[in-house]
């Protein structure tokens, strides 16, 4: 029976790809959030960057970057939840010259621009490259490494660098710069082994790596510990967590990810304030084969979404990915 089973398997699989031909690469489809308000966060983001645009998507209002990624919304009748942490720290935007936004943004009495604290005593600065350049592939330094560069006289680069604001609902926004254009370019995740994770999108979803960072891993010796030291800048005053860091690329938008900061474990982030993100697929019906037979969770689906069909997988770290079917 287990014979006539594994025949029967191989001849289903076969037959999924003499139809289907070869899956290819998922691009990113979309980021989906949650809002009390989706008309109101739309006019937000066209405002702040000028190259979205306002659309709809399967009846669903939402934001268009020039990449072709979109921003959908589902209107909830009280805020979302921020709170526990899920695997999504925040979203950003590539931007043409990040010093030229900051001071347009200052202008701007609907904006509030996030501060990077530049030690755990308050200073702090609101673009990172007027504090003191990270060092080793990091982009923060320790206690430690900051003592050190101030011995040394070490001054800011200056120029490009990062910054954040606040956005509808407390989303947490990044801009960087200074980029060829602007447009959507990343989902800053938390996961809880980072390069496990990186492992587990490369696997199931063909997901890319970005250089060469966790290349040498396996799935025997992904799970490296947290580094014992935080940095800055960073958005909380008592610094960060920078290492491990691992990244995976989806078309020209990157999920960059550090491991979970906290003690509680991530929860899952369906119904907080980014409630998925979707990659686009050929081919759902062999997707589907391919994850179930791999034992990836599904969370919903088959299901239409206007003329198109999606499933919701489950990822590394409880956070929810849609796979939507385009032709």
């Amino acid at each position: 029976m287990k014979t006539k089973a594994l025949i029967a398997a191989l001849l289903f699989a076969a037959l999924v790809h003499a139809q289907t031909g070869p899956l290819g690469k998922p691009g990113f489809h979309h980021l989906h959030l949650n809002s009390t308000n989706p008309e109101a966060a739309i006019d937000f983001y066209t405002r702040q960057f000028p190259s979205t645009s306002k659309t709809a998507f399967a009846g669903a209002p939402a934001l268009k970057s020039p990449n072709n990624v979109l921003v959908l919304f589902t209107k909830v009748t009280t805020r979302p939840p921020l709170q526990p942490q899920t695997a999504v720290w925040h979203f950003g935007w590539h931007v043409t010259d990040v010093r030229k936004n900051l001071e347009t943004y200052k202008q701007r009495p609907e904006v509030k621009l996030l501060p990077l604290y530049t030690t755990d005593e308050g200073g702090y600065v609101f673009v990172s490259s007027d504090t003191w350049p990270g060092t080793g592939g990091v982009l923060g330094l320790t206690k430690a490494q900051i003592a050190e560069a101030k011995a040394k006289g070490a001054q800011p680069a200056g120029g490009a660098g990062f910054a954040y604001m606040q956005g509808p609902e407390g989303a947490i926004i990044e801009y960087q710069g200074n980029m060829p254009a602007e447009r959507f370019n990343h989902v800053h995740m938390y996961w809880e082994e980072p390069f496990c994770a990186q492992l587990w999108y490369q696997k199931h979803l063909a997901g890319s790596i970005a250089g060469a960072r966790g290349s040498e891993y396996t799935e025997s010796n992904c799970k490296i510990p947290r580094g014992p030291d935080t940095t800055w800048p960073a958005l909380e005053k008592e610094g960060m967590y920078r290492t491990p860091r691992a990244d995976v690329i989806f078309g020209d938008v990157a999920l960059n990810s550090y491991m979970n900061p906290g003690e509680r474990p991530l929860v899952s982030t369906r119904g907080h304030l980014v409630d998925h993100f979707a990659l686009s697929v050929r081919n759902l019906d062999a997707w589907i084969a391919k994850l179930r037979n791999e034992g990836v969770r599904f969370i919903e689906g088959p299901s239409k979404i206007g003329d198109m069909r999606a499933i919701m997988i489950e990822g590394p770290s409880h956070e929810a990915i849609e796979l939507v079917e385009i032709q």
